[in-house]
């Protein structure tokens, strides 16, 4: 298929938004703990929407999406299983061709947000870079967010038997 070129940029945002979803449900699996008594069953999804004139669209309507155009996504969880989900999180992935906004991180119950910029290798609530100063010497300052590439949810408290929790953030197409 060939793409004209001002639409390959939200062409590639969009499959790479939709690789999102298989990051985020096995991820997510992974970190439900099995406990005595029965196991956790997670079932995780990924929503999107566009704001477009003032209106939510929905991710899958709205086509392409512009330069400018804020999405966001929205990681819903839900623990289908017959025990809690300990040590419970999930990671939603910052599509190439977008940046994070600053502050759009939400989630119920008292989420911890980490950030990667090394492509979800480490994770830190404030990530640093290396810079050179002009004596020779490295200093570490603060990544900027066009850096990030990951962001992760991680709650304290178990996803209990029955319980659901959402998380969400929102990026902006560059």
């Amino acid at each position: 298929m060939r793409i004209p070129k001002n639409k390959a940029r939200a062409f590639s945002t969009t499959i790479l938004c939709l690789l999102a979803v298989g990051g985020a449900v096995s991820f997510a699996q992974r970190a439900a703990t099995k406990t005595s008594g029965g196991r956790p069953e997670i079932k995780v999804s990924l929503s999107g929407s566009v704001e477009r004139a003032n209106q939510s669209i929905p991710a899958a309507e709205a086509g392409q999406v512009n330069p400018g155009e804020v999405v966001t996504w929205a990681i819903n969880s839900q623990n289908e299983g017959s025990a809690p989900a300990h040590h419970y999180q999930v990671v939603g992935q910052i599509p190439r061709g977008t940046i994070l906004l600053p502050d759009s991180t939400q989630a119920e119950a008292k989420a911890a947000v980490t950030y990667s910029i090394d492509g979800g290798k480490t994770f830190s609530s404030q990530p640093t870079i290396e810079q050179s100063q002009a004596d020779g010497s490295i200093k570490r300052i603060s990544a900027p967010v066009s850096m990030y590439t990951q962001i992760r949810y991680e709650w304290s408290d178990p996803l209990a038997a029955g319980g659901r929790l959402t998380a969400s953030y929102q990026v902006r197409v560059k």
